[in-house]
């Protein structure tokens, strides 16, 4: 293979940030290709034809008839007058490639439909063995169809284009002629793009692409963001909160809302009344993460989808009587009772409760019983589907062991009880080839195990009032985290070759004071306790420190993971929403 040296790595006279190169600076290599009309496969190409500009200075040419190895067809010589007896002596595309990738070396490269030659020299250098540079690339059809309306030309070739334009080249179906066409419309484009302030090569690139006037018009409020994680806060005339994002590069993640990979309805609607962003910095993408959902909370932002409204959040309570029952409520008390949850909606607590009520035998009725005065029984009772504690057929000890009891050890402990009982009855209902209610019962199944095993995954950190824990950060140093009853209450690094102790002893001195309140979950909501799990989870985190150990029921929820997987796959596209 040829010595390829030069075309290692990317091109690195090009600016590691396009927007600040002007396009007056921008060296770029125009090049067009004559082929044989076949598809990309390494070979094909029989003319290449490159000039070298910057600042409408020419620079350089390049131009070379190449040998395909192939026969030309007929209405190929037609239409470029390229004929067999031209190509024959001409040298192939494997030794022309090094000249060429050597020509256009530091360049933006320019092509008129450019997809089509980038494709073909692409595919020619994967062929043969030399790696592609990955120059920056730009389409003269994408700029005129962006900078041209349909009233001023009636479409968009390059022959089109020129006529247009009145340039002095004119393409001719030969590549170095169709080349210099295209230098010259490429300039006179430059000279419209001044009228829609694309004044750079960032500019340019994007211009190209489908972005909006009002991303556009909207862009200078991405700039002078910090290269740092965080948050970042689209913010109203008005100031209140539009949206609130959360990225490991507050400038870069911002400057993408103002490009074409933002595709987004409610996004253009929202850059459309956005007037300043606000960027919070953060110690590390915890704290960032964090930070992104007390603010999405506290000011439920109308462009925020999720975790607008933790207060919504639902709980199943063992209410505390003589016959116990499930009872949905919003705000936690003491203790008096256990709870399953949390749940996002009343529709997934009620799928729950559906599944707890077909294992056990805890009575559905919103009744407050007496283990003194009877209560007339309901329907449920004649059908057998309750034990009717209202008419105390049951006595408290006995509904005590056999319904209340199950259901509390299944929410801090072992729920086999549920779980066996609701398997029983999908079998049952299988054999009978009741297959749908089936499905019914094994989707109650996965809402009660989702949340038990979610349940005690959160417990098991609540209850920890104090943990320290540290990651290794990128540059070396350490990103420290201080947890309180699941609440992230301080965030720090420590700069590399410095040793973390001192700083984590003042992000603990420091750290919010975190007063628990009854219940799962004392002191954050359970979004922002996953979220501080799933980073001390981490392979590369360390607990530095607990004030109390760390740990799961031994036979508990997490040892049915895999069933609960194998039964939301089961249910996946089905309705698993109905709780009758």
């Amino acid at each position: 293979m040829a010595d390829v040296e030069y075309v290692q790595g990317t091109f690195d006279t090009l600016l590691d940030d396009p927007g600040a190169l002007s396009l007056r600076e921008t060296t770029f290599v125009v090049v067009d290709l004559e082929t044989t009309g076949a598809a990309p496969d390494g070979g094909g190409i029989t003319e290449i034809g490159a000039v070298k500009v910057r600042g409408g200075e020419e620079l350089g040419v390049l131009a070379t008839l190449v040998n395909p190895g192939t026969s030309i067809p007929p209405f190929i010589t037609v239409l470029t007058g390229i004929t067999q007896a031209m190509l024959t002596p001409a040298p192939p595309i494997e030794e022309v490639l090094p000249s060429f990738l050597e020509f256009i070396h530091g360049a933006v490269l320019v092509a008129h439909n450019a997809a089509y030659d980038v494709g073909f020299l692409k595919a020619a250098c994967a062929k043969h063995g030399y790696p592609w540079p990955q120059p920056k690339v730009l389409d003269t059809v994408a700029l005129a169809r962006r900078a041209l309306v349909r009233d001023e030309v009636p479409n968009h070739k390059l022959g089109t284009l020129a006529t247009y334009f009145r340039t002095p080249r004119q393409p001719s179906h030969r590549a170095l002629a169709d080349a210099e066409a295209t230098v010259d419309v490429l300039h006179a484009l430059i000279g419209r793009l001044g009228s829609y302030k694309v004044h750079t090569l960032g500019d340019a690139i994007e211009f190209a692409k489908a972005v909006t006037p009002t991303q556009r018009r909207k862009r200078h409020l991405a700039e002078g963001l910090p290269h740092a994680p965080g948050v970042y806060i689209f913010r109203a005339a008005d100031d209140r909160p539009l949206y609130v994002g959360t990225s490991g590069d507050i400038a870069t993640r911002v400057r993408s809302y103002f490009t074409a990979a933002e595709k987004r309805a409610r996004m253009s609607e929202m850059l459309a009344a956005a007037e300043r962003v606000e960027a919070v910095e953060c110690a590390h993408s915890l704290e960032a993460e964090v930070r992104e959902l007390r603010l999405i909370a506290a000011h439920a932002p109308p462009y925020n989808r999720r975790s607008k409204y933790p207060e919504r959040a639902v709980w199943l309570k063992l209410t505390a009587e003589a016959y116990p029952r499930l009872s949905l409520v919003r705000a936690l008390g003491e203790l008096d009772g256990a709870y399953l949850g949390p749940f996002t909606s009343r529709r997934a607590a009620d799928l729950a409760a559906a599944g707890v009520h077909d294992a056990l035998p805890l009575r559905p009725c919103t009744l407050r019983l007496s283990a003194r005065t009877t209560t007339p029984a309901c329907a449920l009772a004649e059908l057998g589907r309750c034990a009717a504690p209202c008419e105390h057929r049951i006595s408290v000890e006995e509904y005590g062991e056999r319904a209340a009891a199950p259901f509390a050890r299944a929410t801090t402990g072992d729920p086999a009880p549920l779980v066996d009982a609701l398997m029983a009855r999908i079998e049952v209902l299988s054999d009978a080839q009741r297959y749908e209610e089936a499905a019914v019962v094994r989707a109650r199944l996965a809402a009660v195990l989702r949340s038990t095993v979610r349940l005690q995954r959160l417990v098991g950190l609540t209850q920890i009032a104090e943990l320290a824990a540290a990651r290794r950060a990128s540059d070396g140093g350490w990103e420290l985290a201080v947890v309180r009853h699941g609440r992230l209450a301080a965030a720090g690094v420590s700069a590399p070759k410095v040793h973390p102790r001192p700083v984590l002893e003042t992000l603990k001195a420091t750290a919010e004071t975190v007063q628990p309140a009854p219940g799962p979950l004392p002191a954050a909501s359970a979004e922002e306790t996953e979220r501080v799990l799933a980073w001390l989870e981490r392979a590369d985190t360390r607990l530095v420190e607990t004030s109390s150990g760390w740990g799961s029921p031994v036979r508990g929820a997490a040892r049915y993971r895999n069933l609960l997987t194998l039964a939301e796959r089961a249910s996946s596209g089905k309705d698993s929403t109905e709780s009758s």
